[in-house]
Order: C-alpha cells, then structure tokens, then sequence
C-alpha cells in the first residue's frame, strides 16, 4: 500500500507532508498554549493538524519501511548505518506526534467555555495550566524528532 505512487517511490513523496504538517502543528499548538488571546483564530488550525499530523506520520513511516524492503534490504557499511538511523527516529518522532494531538485537542477542547460557564475555561484554570505545559513539552519533542528525522534521512540519501 505504501510501496508506490505512479510508479515512484512513495516514501521520497510522502514524507513531505510529514516534514510540512508537523512543524505546522508544533508552531500552531505551541502559539495556542502560550497566547491565549490568539486562541480563537488558532484553534481550526490546531485541530486539523493535529488530525493530519500523525496521519502523515505515519505514512511517511510506512512508506520508509516499505522501501527499506523493496531497496535496501540488504544495504550494509556506511549506507546500511545511516539507514538504520534515519529509521531509528520513525517510531519516537509519530508517538511524539500522536502525543501533541491528543494534548493539543484536549486543551483546545479545555479551553472552551461549557454552556452554563460564560467566558471561564470548561475544567477550571490549573487543568488549562497542566495542558497548556503538556502540549509545549510535546511540541518540543515531536520538534526535535521532526528535525532529527528529517536531517537523519536527507544525510541517508546524500551521504554526509
């Protein structure tokens, strides 16, 4: 499923919605836990990348292995070893992902005023403090792991 696209290999196509949508998602989460006045016009792009984020992800991952297999199976030395390290960040870099969605669409969902609550946020402010410093602890992992993921693959293809 994830070998192809028209002929090319997916992974190389793939991973640019990866590389794009998750810093998106970091930049977008970490401006709606840190400036509150921002929150209205921030939150639809919040909550689709969070749900587009880990998708893109994880087709990127899938895609990566599906071409290990079909190409490099047997790919040993240098080549072999940075292969091997560029996958070594696949599976940190999607649970960081998946761990900033969930924390960003939980404090955007936190944030929301319940219906008999005019203005106060929906499970009181300590609930908004803890989610708002989850999400910026995972913004900055699934950024590092974004970068280190990317840079790891691009040394993998370029040989440096």
């Amino acid at each position: 499923m994830f070998d192809q696209i028209l002929g090319l290999p997916a992974h190389p196509l793939i991973i640019h919605f990866a590389v794009v949508l998750t810093p998106l998602l970091v930049v977008a989460a970490a401006a709606y836990a840190l400036l509150s006045r921002w929150r209205p016009y921030v939150a639809w792009a919040v909550v689709l990348l969070s749900l587009a984020a880990p998708g893109a992800v994880f087709a990127a991952k899938e895609s990566g292995e599906s071409l290990r297999a079909a190409r490099f199976a047997t790919a040993d030395g240098s080549l072999g070893a940075r292969i091997t390290t560029h996958q070594s960040f696949a599976t940190p870099l999607l649970l960081s992902v998946l761990g900033l969605a969930v924390a960003a669409l939980l404090l955007v969902y936190a944030t929301r005023p319940a219906r008999d609550s005019i203005g106060r946020d929906r499970f009181g402010r300590g609930a908004t403090l803890v989610l708002s410093g989850l999400t910026l602890v995972l913004a900055a992992v699934a950024g590092y792991y974004v970068f280190r993921a990317g840079d790891s693959g691009a040394r993998a293809v370029w040989g440096v």
